[in-house]
């Protein structure tokens, strides 16, 4: 099979599991559940599912490429600063004493990074941006950029809602976009990675932001539910991840 080929088999992959993704809650944070076997550490179980991600794409991408000074290059830097926060900044940060996820959500994810990973790096070293419009390399940039700074400064806010002495009570959150929508952790990931696939121009990039998409509007849509289920007193006009719309 082709890399095309794979990459378009992907699509309809998403897009086939995308209802089936709406109507099943992930079973891990708040939505954890024992029905799906063993369970890890929480930490461990991030680091495990995004550590694939990190190191697949820039590792098939340096592989393959015989030019490291370009476009191809810059792509990848971007990939691997947000890989590293995920991977390692991240997981180290949340305050999650004695929480776990299913293990099979673990390996589900770590599947998904490895083919996402190839897919991404495959594109890339082997894509000419040689004519690349520049409106879409800065618009991309600037897209990427605001959503990795609104990702973080999210999961900033959440991270800090949490004392050492309550690390896994929920508190309602507020300030910032969380006035609008109850998670902008995932709506910056949404705008980093649109603007990732217009930066990079490729069907690989545009496959992982549907999927992206296809993964986060779900989980956010359970997290909103989850909020007004628990708080009486959750803002109403709050939507779950993209301001005024959803």
């Amino acid at each position: 099979m082709s890399p095309i080929t794979l990459t378009i088999f992907w699509i309809l992959i998403g897009i086939i599991l995308f209802p089936v993704i709406l109507k099943n809650k992930a079973p891990y944070g708040r939505h954890s559940s024992k029905k799906w076997g063993k369970t890890i550490k929480n930490k461990t179980g991030w680091i495990l599912m995004e550590l694939p991600a990190l190191l697949v794409c820039p590792i098939f991408y340096f592989l393959n490429t015989s030019n490291l000074y370009s476009l191809n290059t810059f792509f990848i830097f971007l990939w691997v600063l947000h890989y590293t926060n995920r991977t390692i900044i991240y997981p180290l940060r949340i305050k999650t004493k004695g929480k776990k996820m299913p293990f099979l959500i673990a390996i589900s994810a770590i599947i998904f990074n490895v083919v996402n990973g190839f897919i991404n790096g495959y594109f890339l070293s082997i894509t000419s941006y040689q004519n690349h419009h520049y409106l879409l390399l800065i618009l991309g940039l600037v897209l990427f950029m605001t959503g990795f700074i609104i990702n973080i400064k999210s999961d900033n806010k959440l991270i800090g809602l949490r004392s050492k002495s309550e690390e896994n009570k929920y508190v309602l959150p507020k300030g910032g976009l969380f006035r609008y929508i109850s998670c902008p952790n995932f709506f910056g990931e949404l705008v980093e990675w649109f603007g990732f696939a217009l930066m990079t121009f490729n069907i690989g990039s545009l496959s992982f932001f549907m999927w992206t998409f296809i993964n986060l509007v779900p989980r956010a849509l359970s997290h909103h539910k989850w909020y007004n289920e628990n708080f009486n007193d959750y803002p109403k006009n709050r939507k779950a991840i993209i301001p005024k719309l959803i």
